[in-house]
């Protein structure tokens, strides 16, 4: 059966839904996906609903909003969302939407604000969400409790945010607690964002995903990335060498020394820790391999930490040194149009010019993820062809993105309320 054919033009979404579950339950394991999932509308509404709007996602980090009052905004799909540091350290998340005709609250991506006031007609809100201030013209029966904010799940965790626009998300605090504890030596609470960028790629977000999920491509793409990565993400990589696995049991000795967190932890396919060090006689993330900042995070002592490499499914990983850490996050725009944000974090007494330069500490990574986009791009390009059908990936150079695609089909195939595929039922969060 062509399931494919399923999304004929005209369906309405519930078919569309309905095609979509059956693709997934059809799909053959260690394959890439139906060319619908990267192209299609319809499919691109429904990744939104079902995994954008149902699983967490890492809003903002906690060192962006030290203060009461500081606030950020994002966008995911069509939401407009807050995150605002309130009373006594609190953090939280609403829909930044006004209760009283819809319109935006906060239109600045960052700022601080004593209340939360409406540009459009002046309603005030506390900074919990609850309403303050709607004028008399709004009739002596009018009851403020009834018009607070509404409210979008919000944890922190290791100087991260997260939200989630479901009303009972998966569970992640076991991921969190360990989260917190692996991000403990870096005081994140004490950090700031020395530079962000944006990168908008012509692509699906599945591809962003897939192109960061393998190393397979580095060595034809990557030179600036591969002055100081090494490539393996544990010594179990079938293809890790006696130097590399030696070169991670001597590092481990130094980190163990100094109670660095770095064994190994999953959390089922959707989140991972694991340190790994860089290339011999290289600290970091740069051309030289040299430290980004002078001043190194928290209670670190030694810059030898190589890189401690964080997963968050389905937008999100992460690079974090002795000197700097690193956090992108993937945005879906459209069915294939993705935002990239990367944020380079150092201690916040670090200073610039001083102890390090901004231009320096985001070389390889604007070469790096202008490559990737390149390379996502042309990828997409040539699924939009009528010759394109799904394609074997590598047991070995690919297994990172095996697991991000059956963590994608498993979780849609949750969220849609279908009957998981026979291969995926042994996955879990």
């Amino acid at each position: 059966m062509d399931v494919t054919s399923n999304l004929s033009l005209g369906d309405p979404l519930e078919a569309a839904r309905k095609a979509t579950a059956e693709m997934l339950q059809a799909r053959e394991p260690n394959f890439s996906l139906a060319q619908p999932f990267y192209s299609d509308e319809r499919l691109f509404q429904i990744d939104m609903q079902e995994i954008f709007h149902k699983e967490w996602l890492i809003a903002g980090m906690t060192c962006e909003i030290p203060a009461k009052g500081n606030f950020l905004t994002l966008q995911i799909g069509t939401n407009p969302i807050l995150v605002i540091r309130g009373a006594e350290g609190a953090v939280h998340a609403f829909h930044n939407v006004c209760r009283h005709r819809g319109s935006r609250l906060c239109t600045s991506d960052k700022g601080k604000v004593a209340k939360l006031v409406c540009p459009y007609h002046q309603w005030t809100y506390e900074l919990d969400g609850r309403l303050l201030f709607a004028g008399t013209e709004m009739g002596a029966d009018f009851d403020l409790n009834q018009y607070g904010l509404k409210p979008v799940q919000c944890k922190t965790a290791g100087g991260y945010i997260f939200i989630s626009l479901a009303e009972n998300p998966p569970a992640i605090d076991d991921f969190l607690a360990t989260l917190s504890h692996y991000m403990e030596p870096y005081d994140m609470e004490n950090t700031k964002v020395a530079v962000q960028s944006t990168l908008v790629e012509k692509a699906n977000w599945k591809l962003v995903l897939e192109n960061n999920r393998e190393c397979y491509h580095c060595n034809g793409a990557h030179p600036e990335l591969l002055n100081t990565l090494l490539e393996w993400d544990d010594v179990t990589d079938p293809r890790a060498s006696q130097a590399f696995k030696d070169h991670v049991a001597d590092s481990a000795a130094k980190w163990e020394a100094e109670k660095i967190p770095y064994a190994h932890a999953s959390f089922g396919l959707r989140n991972r820790i694991v340190r790994m060090p860089l290339l011999k006689g290289t600290v970091s993330m740069t051309m030289d391999g040299k430290q980004g900042s002078k001043k190194l995070m928290g209670r670190i002592q030694n810059p030898e930490l190589g890189s401690m490499r964080i997963l968050h499914l389905p937008h999100s990983w992460n690079h974090c040194m002795g000197d700097h850490v690193i956090v992108f996050t993937v945005w879906p725009i459209s069915a294939q149009e993705t935002m990239v944000t990367t944020k380079w974090i150092v201690h916040k007494d670090a200073v610039e010019g001083v102890d390090y330069d901004v231009a320096r500490l985001r070389q390889v990574w604007d070469a790096t993820n202008d490559q990737d986009r390149r390379l996502a791009e042309e990828n997409q390009r040539g699924i939009n062809s009528t010759a394109y059908q799904p394609g074997l990936y590598s047991k070995t150079y690919e297994f990172g993105v095996v697991n991000f695609i059956d963590w994608y089909s498993e979780r849609m195939l949750n969220n849609l309320g279908a009957e998981p595929a026979s291969y995926l039922k042994q996955i879990n969060d």
